[in-house]
């Protein structure tokens, strides 16, 4: 029986999902479980896994395509088996929509066919626009019924260029994230609160880790507010729209930076996961982030994030939920200050964490509540907690 391949739906609020490329070729076997083709969402580039063992069949959509989600876009078949009649297709989907490409020099340029039901175009004008790398579908056709004439498109190739833009083009992942980053902070009602906390316990508990491989500050982070959100559900909850969501599990988003944006890789249930295997995860996440290499399981499912500017130098900031977690937790740099000690002025290594809160899932008691546990928690960072 012939298995769909579909557009996945990985985030919210996500509505297309672009083919980057297929692993394999109309026709080839192919296992469950193995890399089957590469999409790219508005956050990372994730490679799609292929749902059962067959032949690639039937192939919908090619690279560059923008497909909904949900849209079957090829199949997988048995040997001998054909895919239904209605997914053989001689050429992409008219409906495909496909980004801009980069810009090319007119010499090395292939000129673009306008979409089907377009302008007529006439042998000469074919010709010229090859020998002058015109693409025929940015030009006006003067002749009868609106045909792209020779003359039209000679007078292209003559036109002065267009202005180079002040800025590059932003990216399709750089794009939608500041759609949704903007309509966060619009439709999210954020309060902050503020800490200073002496970090001199967690500097300590790193470096009595034992580990082969050190963990960071942001391992240790993970582990501790996770233990201390088991204290404080309404914190590790969700807005759904209309109520609240009491999240059955402690997952912990970190948010990493990548190329044009910033994904938030997961380390589920971090409440129960002991240190170690935090940082194992954490590396792991953060080497395949960078290098494009996420797998749908790898940004579902966090119920809170932490984002973690200390190492680029920053001393606090105010970080933007990400729907539908009710919380984000800022944290700066640790850096020596002059703080009263006993009554008496000393230096001790201080941090500033800054908590966002949605007001529709928390009041400022209830997340001030968590916030002071949190900072004991930091400022007494025992491993055998942890």
């Amino acid at each position: 029986m012939a298995i769909s391949v579909v557009m996945p739906a990985l985030e919210m609020a996500q509505e297309t999902g672009k083919l980057l490329s297929w692993r394999k070729q109309e026709g080839e076997t192919v296992a469950k479980g193995e890399p089957l083709l590469e999409i790219e969402t508005d956050k990372v580039v994730l490679d799609i896994e292929a749902p059962a063992d067959g032949i690639l069949a039937g192939v919908r959509q090619r690279d560059g395509a923008v497909v909904p989600v949900g849209e079957i876009i090829a199949w997988i078949v048995a040997p001998g088996e054909t895919p239904p009649a209605d997914s053989i297709v001689a050429a992409p989907a008219a409906r495909t929509v496909t980004e801009k490409a980069r810009p090319q020099s007119p010499s090395t340029a292939a000129p673009a066919m306008p979409p089907a039901g377009g302008p007529k175009i006439s042998p000469k004008a074919r010709r010229l626009a090859e020998e002058h790398g015109v693409d025929l579908s940015r030009v006006q056709g003067t002749g009868p019924n609106g045909t792209i004439t020779g003359e039209d498109v000679l007078a292209a190739a003559s036109a002065p260029p267009a202005p180079a833009s002040e800025a590059p083009a932003l990216s399709a992942i750089a794009r939608l994230m500041a759609e949704r980053t903007a309509q966060a902070w619009r439709t999210v009602p954020h309060f902050f609160l503020t800490r200073e906390i002496d970090a001199g316990a967690l500097l300590q508990a790193r470096e009595a880790t034992g580990l082969e491989a050190k963990p960071t500050h942001t391992d240790l982070l993970v582990a501790i507010v996770a233990r201390v959100l088991n204290k404080h559900p309404k914190m590790n909850a969700s807005w759904t729209g209309s109520a609240i969501r009491m999240n059955p599990n402690v997952n912990i988003s970190i948010a990493i930076a990548v190329k044009d944006g910033v994904v938030g890789a997961v380390i589920p249930n971090a409440d129960k996961t002991d240190l170690a295997t935090i940082a194992t995860r954490r590396r792991d996440l953060a080497d395949r982030a960078k290098a494009g290499r996420l797998h749908p399981p790898d940004i579902e499912g966090g119920s809170f994030t932490i984002s973690n500017l200390g190492m680029f130098n920053v001393d606090a900031f105010q970080a933007i939920i990400t729907p539908p977690q009710a919380a984000i937790l800022a944290v700066g740099r640790i850096a020596d200050r002059v703080v009263p000690v006993k009554g008496a002025p000393a230096i001790r290594p201080m941090m500033t964490i800054t908590l966002s809160s949605d007001h529709r899932v928390v009041d400022g008691a209830q997340a001030a509540l968590f916030l002071n546990d949190l900072a004991d928690a930091l400022q007494q960072a025992s491993l055998s907690d942890i």
